[in-house]
Formats: C-alpha cells, structure tokens, sequence
C-alpha cells in the first residue's frame, strides 16, 4: 500500500451573508455576514479532503478570520511531507509550530480525518466512536430581538419540527428576565430552552437572574466571561448550568470538571483545535456523564457535515444537541450537506464527511502550498 503523505494545502474563502440579515448576541454584538475558509488537503495518493472554519466575527473568540491565511502560511511549509493519517503526531507538529490559534489548525485537522474516511472508503463516524443514533437532535438558536418576535420565532422553529432552543440574550438584566420568562411560558411537553448570555452578564447579575428564575424550567448558557465567575453562578443555582466559550481547552476541560462547575458542555470542535481534540473532549465527558452540545462556533455545509460525525458517534445519553450551522447562512460551500428532517440532522453514510466543496461559487485559491521536493 502507498504511504499517504501531504503533498498540497490550499484555502478558499467566500463571504456568507447571515440568513434574515442579521445575527444578534449580548453586549450589542451583531454579525450580518461571515467570511468562511475552506481547507483543501491533498495526498500523492491524489486523495484531497476538506475542513471548514468560520469564526464569528472578530470579537466573540479569540479567532479571527482574516487571520486563517497568515496562520496556514506558517504550518503549511511544516507539514509537507506527513502521513494526514497519522493525527496524533500530524497535531503535535501544529502545535509545536503555532501555539494556540486553534481556529487556524482545525480545517487542516478535519480535512486530514477526511482523508482518513476516503482511504478506506468509510463514513468519518466510524473512527469517531460508531453511529449511535442516526437523527439527531438541533437546536434552534433564537437570535436576541423584541420579546415578540422571538415568541414568533420560537413558534415558527416549533412548527417546522424543533423542540430545543437556545434564547440568545442582550445582557440587560432586566430584558432578560421578561425574555426568559415569556419565552419558556410558551413551553410545549417535551421542549427544551437554554439562555444564553454568551458571556454578557456579571457574576452578581448573573446569580440576581438564576434566583429570579428559580420558577422557569431553563438551563443557562454562559453566564459570565470567566470561569471562576460561572463556578460562583453555578454554587448558587438551581437551573442546569451549560459552559460554552469558557472550555476551550482539555485542561480547562479538567479543571472545569474537577469544581463541578457545569451540567452541560458545548464541544466546538475550531475552538479547541479539530476533530481530533474535540473526540478527546467529548470522550472525557461522555465518561463523566457530562452532557454535551456537538457544535462549532460558526460555519457552513462542511462544518455541517463535520458536526454530524462527531455528533453521531457520542454516546446517546451523552449527548443534549446538536447545531446545523448552514442554516443560519443564505447559501453554503458544498453539495451534499447533511439533510434536516423536522428538527433533526439526519447522517450521512457517504464516505469520509460525505461533502464536495461548491467550486463554482468558491472560484480559486486565496492560498496555496505545495511539496517543493
């Protein structure tokens, strides 16, 4: 058999507008488009897989999309040469030649586990742990507007087959109370509500709501900025707390759950690196009994499909939810998606992540690396 070994890395970058215009968050943060990266890993077996990041703007992580490009510029001369295969030693060699950045690793790092399923003509969940359920369970993110439109917004995802949502607030402590409340009001059997803050409210702001609360069937997403703030909420609090931004590494992870500070975690797979940290993640917490939310921070088709895998091969009690990012875009990067079916991602049994990058739309490389030798 050959040995695979990276031969090309190149990136493609396409600005997706939002879906309905806008996407609002806590402390006025607000994205009315995104710039998506396409990671493009090529073999001498002429085997090519595909990563997507998306970072949320420039002021929710620290993940700047303008910054994918100059990062890949770093790695890419390093890692000419490697078996993609090999991921382990593929991630040390990333972090041994760029500390942190994350969000820049993570295409590379997926697109190689593509590689991974198109080599032995697999589905990529069957080296992330086996199917364990075939639909899985969305979430419905409510973007923060007037309570109204909201309600409406809840009723309309609820209609079209959802029962989990995620109540995005503003950060005002007052409007968020009355947003909360009325929201979860509207509660149907078998529903689910998650508040999120994103970061946007103090610890005594924070510990003020979850005592007000005490009545609400919620869980709250991320009260607070730090994670010793979150652990305070959480010590006083009878509502489920859910850690996101806060966990953006496994030892932050450990430390997380070694003060009990959360019920919930969301594993977004750009945040912490790739497939391959986030299966670390997620196996931790699965073995802890933490549930999570499978996710990542923004994206389209092939974030999509990557989410599906990893979502698909957690353990079913492990896992709360899962997110369809394309949807909140007005057009995606690939063909082939995974589909949605009343309020669930259905998974795909099409080799590696199952997707084709959209060329035509996508048009030609913003970046390029190849094998000098």
């Amino acid at each position: 058999m050959s040995q695979h070994e990276i031969i090309r890395i190149s990136a493609y970058q396409a600005e997706l507008p939002v879906e309905g215009g806008e996407y609002c968050m806590a402390l006025g943060k607000v994205i009315s488009s995104a710039l998506t990266t396409v990671v493009c890993v090529e073999t001498n077996t002429n085997i090519k897989g595909y990563g997507e990041v998306c970072p949320l703007g420039s002021n929710y992580l620290p993940a700047f999309a303008k910054g994918v490009v100059p990062g890949l510029a770093e790695l890419a001369p390093h890692l000419m040469g490697l078996n993609p295969l090999e991921l382990g030693r593929l991630n040390s060699i990333m972090d041994s030649v760029l500390k942190g950045h994350n969000y820049v690793k993570s295409p590379v790092d997926v697109a190689c586990w593509d590689i991974l399923g198109k080599s032995t003509q697999q589905p990529l969940y069957r080296f992330l742990g086996g199917c364990y359920q075939r639909k899985l369970p969305l979430y419905f993110s409510l973007s923060s507007a007037p309570v109204g439109q909201m309600i409406e917004a809840t009723k309309k995802a609820r209609y079209e087959g959802y029962k989990q949502f995620q109540i995005k607030c503003n950060g005002n402590l007052e409007e968020d109370v009355e947003r909360i409340r009325s929201i979860c009001a509207t509660r149907e059997d078998g529903e689910l509500f998650i508040a999120d803050a994103n970061q946007g409210w103090s610890q005594h702001e924070a510990i003020s709501l979850v005592k007000t609360l005490i009545d609400v069937p919620v869980y709250i997403e991320q009260p607070c900025e730090t994670l010793s703030a979150c652990l305070a909420v959480r010590q006083v609090s009878s509502l489920p707390i859910k850690l996101d931004e806060s966990i953006d590494s496994l030892q932050v992870l450990l430390d997380a759950l070694a003060k009990q500070a959360m019920d919930v975690v969301a594993i977004k797979v750009s945040k912490v690196g790739g497939l391959t940290k986030a299966k670390q993640l997620r196996d931790i917490c699965a073995a802890q009994n933490i549930s999570m939310t499978v996710e990542d921070t923004w994206g389209s088709d092939i974030v999509t499909a990557t989410i599906s895998h990893l979502a698909a091969s957690t353990p079913i009690k492990s896992m709360l939810n899962c997110s369809d990012l394309n949807r909140y875009m007005s057009r995606g990067v690939a063909v082939n998606a995974p589909e949605v079916e009343e309020g669930y991602l259905l998974v795909s049994d099409e080799i590696g992540l199952g997707i084709e990058p959209d060329w035509d739309f996508l048009g030609d490389p913003v970046f390029e690396y190849k094998n000098i030798t």
